[in-house]
């Protein structure tokens, strides 16, 4: 006879104690302790959770959430940890997505034998079945709605095993259905804490309830509110802040609403210069902006097992209650979101020194009974309003009368919005083109050089934004080449006029033309020289004001034939450049057509409050590119004189009249005009 006592069973009653103790945990650490019991009784090589969405289509795949044991960090979740798994840490994972499409089809456990790397086929999982020499892999749905019902996401864990025998086989899958069925356990304890924490959360706000409606108004109410609380849990101080802004409504686009302290325990009146006053409302503000309960110091900061942990408190931010608390170290801050339909209209928070008990089961049954009480709260601040949103509700209640009491603002909507159609029919009014627009001087001369040259010297006074008269000195070049070169031009005529004569009397004719031509040339170079000279000093060709230019600082440099020197132009008369969109120019061409001329206003970026009459005078018939469409350039003057502050180049709004037409052809123009273009052919 062989002793056999020390051969072990698998450790039944340690796995029956751990998804015992963590049966009231949260979804996320039981399965990942059960994911962990089923891989160690099977003996699998991998275990994979996958979670499969009922609103998914059939094409859509399971996606993993946790693997047991994990390669990579933060893929397993064994023991309470967080994490997600990686699609490429799961093994033989076409076979796996398989099974488990297959094992939400009846949501029975489903065997199946591997072939090969991907190949998979129905395994045997009763008596007369083969082995498979590739291994095995176990669907085993855990949690969600059997056969594809509910909202909820289904569970299904994957085992994969190595090849084992066909009565092996049976036994493992018995084992794992065991153990398995601890999850109907699980969703049965999380229904009774469900029902026993909806049973409490409603006998406090039947209570609280009660003592806030003795109140006479929300001030009252608001008093009652947390002097129960405080005494309820003996807690050393609560406070409660109401959202500011439109009566408590939380404006979604509005990142900046923040809550004002509104109430405190114990308390009749509120010093908001305090420091800890603030340093309330930031911690209220906090909790407002994650929407959620939170709670310091955090769950896990003191050592508490996972299992007792609550994830969104443990991710959340707390550092206004940190600062909150720092005056002492014993004190446990939680604040609560007051909420209405998802909507967060103000927060209580909560503070305890010790004397009260502030732990994770308080804090789901006082925020269950908020939840049910705020409605209550929201009618009492409703009640205090002032006259104007009063006459709102009276205004509807009047509507209810005159079109009954079902779907009032629908119905008085729509008998508005028929009015309003009317009214954008049968009423008209002028339709304006709006169009950038650019202020220009109405006549403007550009003076260049005459002919390359140095400048000289420049009249005191000359530069950009004085007025000149006609003929004044603007510049002088340089003439000291150009009189050197005149004098040698000279010499030269008198020289070939001499040789000319000499020739002349010595018969020879043919010497004394060719030296009267060189005279010519040289008389040529000389008017060239003289008219240069002339020229030298350049001067205003009208009388105005130098818009552009400043060579005070350039003489003694030289400039080229045709530089630019100075623009001069008279400021007391100015046109508008109007850039129309080729979209619009044909209405004006036609409202020149019909009336002979378009009027209309511009407003600058200087003064946009001020409004110039325009009358358009012609339209430049080629279209511009500009920031990818067409423009028309479209000139029209100012009716009257123009402002003195107004400059060339100045740039603003222009408004052109083209005639009247219908409100409602006015707004629908645009659309008109797409909608034609996408449906022709």
């Amino acid at each position: 006879m062989i002793d056999q006592t020390k051969l072990k069973a698998p450790g039944w009653s340690r796995v029956v104690a751990d998804l015992t103790a963590v049966s009231a945990a949260d979804d996320r650490i039981y399965f990942a302790r059960l994911t962990q019991a089923l891989v160690e009784i099977s003996g699998a090589h991998q275990g994979v959770m996958f979670s499969v969405n009922p609103s998914d289509d059939d094409s859509a795949e399971p996606k993993p959430v946790l693997i047991w044991p994990s390669k990579s960090p933060g893929g397993g979740m064994g023991g309470g940890g967080g994490g997600g798994a990686q699609l490429e840490d799961v093994r033989d994972e076409s076979a796996a997505r398989a099974a488990v499409r297959a094992a939400c089809e009846d949501w029975q456990v489903r065997v199946f034998g591997l072939e090969g790397d991907d190949q998979y086929y129905t395994g045997t999982t009763g008596g007369g079945g083969g082995g498979s020499g590739g291994g095995y892999i176990i669907a085993v749905p855990v949690g969600g709605a059997g056969g594809g019902g509910g909202v909820a996401p289904r569970l299904v864990i994957t085992l994969l095993l190595e090849a084992r025998s066909p009565q092996a086989m049976r036994t493992t899958l018995a084992l794992v259905e065991v153990v398995a069925g601890y999850a109907f356990a699980h969703g049965l304890a999380q229904q009774l804490k469900s029902t026993r924490a909806s049973s409490a959360a409603l006998d406090l706000a039947t209570m609280l309830i009660a003592s806030i409606n003795h109140a006479p108004n929300f001030k009252g109410a608001s008093i009652q509110l947390v002097n129960d609380i405080q005494r309820r849990f003996g807690v050393d101080r609560v406070a409660m802040g109401w959202l500011k802004g439109r009566e408590g409504v939380r404006l979604q686009e509005d990142s900046n609403q923040s809550v004002q302290v509104v109430t405190i325990s114990d308390t009749e009146h509120i010093d908001r210069r305090l420091a800890m006053v603030k340093k309330l409302e930031n911690a209220m503000d906090e909790c407002l902006d994650q929407e959620q309960p939170v709670l310091y110091p955090q769950p896990g900061e003191s050592g508490e097992d996972m299992a007792e942990q609550d994830v969104s408190l443990a991710r959340a931010i707390v550092h206004a209650h940190r600062e909150l608390a720092s005056s002492d170290a014993n004190l446990k801050i939680a604040s609560f979101p007051l909420r209405i339909d998802e909507q967060v209209i103000g927060v209580i928070t909560v503070e305890s020194t010790g004397g009260g008990v502030i732990d994770l089961g308080t804090i789901e049954l006082i925020q269950a009974a908020l939840d049910l009480i705020t409605p209550m709260l929201r009618v009492r601040k409703s009640e205090d309003r002032n006259l104007a949103f009063r006459l709102r509700d009276d205004a509807i209640t009047a509507m209810g009368w005159a079109v009954g009491s079902r779907h009032t603002v629908g119905k008085m909507v729509g008998i508005l919005a028929l009015i309003g159609l009317v009214l954008l029919t049968v009423v008209h009014r002028p339709y304006r083109v709006e169009a950038d627009a650019q202020i220009r001087p109405f006549e403007r001369r550009l003076i260049a050089a005459p002919f390359e040259g140095i400048i000289a010297s420049v009249p005191t006074g000359i530069e950009a934004g004085v007025k000149v008269e006609k003929d004044q000195i603007l510049v002088e070049l340089d003439t000291t080449e150009l009189r050197l070169n005149a004098l040698d031009a000279r010499a030269q005529i008198v020289q070939a006029q001499k040789q000319a004569d000499a020739a002349l009397r010595g018969g020879k004719v043919a010497e004394s033309q060719q030296a009267q031509a060189r005279a010519d040339q040289a008389k040529a170079k000389l008017e060239l020289f003289n008219q240069r000279i002339a020229h030298a000093t350049i001067r205003s060709p009208i009388a105005g004001t130098l818009i552009a230019g400043d060579l005070k600082e350039r003489v003694g440099s030289s400039v080229r034939q045709g530089d630019g020197l100075y623009e001069v132009a008279p400021l007391d008369e100015m046109k508008v450049v109007l850039k129309v969109s080729d979209s619009d120019i044909a209405l004006i061409t036609e409202a020149m057509d019909e009336q002979g001329s378009v009027t209309g206003d511009i407003a600058t970026k200087a003064y946009p409050g001020k409004r110039f009459k325009l009358l358009v005078e012609r339209i430049v018939p080629l279209a511009q590119a500009q920031d990818g469409k067409n423009i028309y350039e479209v000139h029209a003057r100012l009716v009257g004189r123009p402002a003195g502050w107004m400059k060339p180049g100045m740039e603003g709004v222009g408004k052109l009249n083209t005639g009247e037409h219908s409100l409602l052809w006015i707004l629908s123009r645009r659309i008109r005009d797409t909608a034609r273009l996408w449906l022709w052919w």
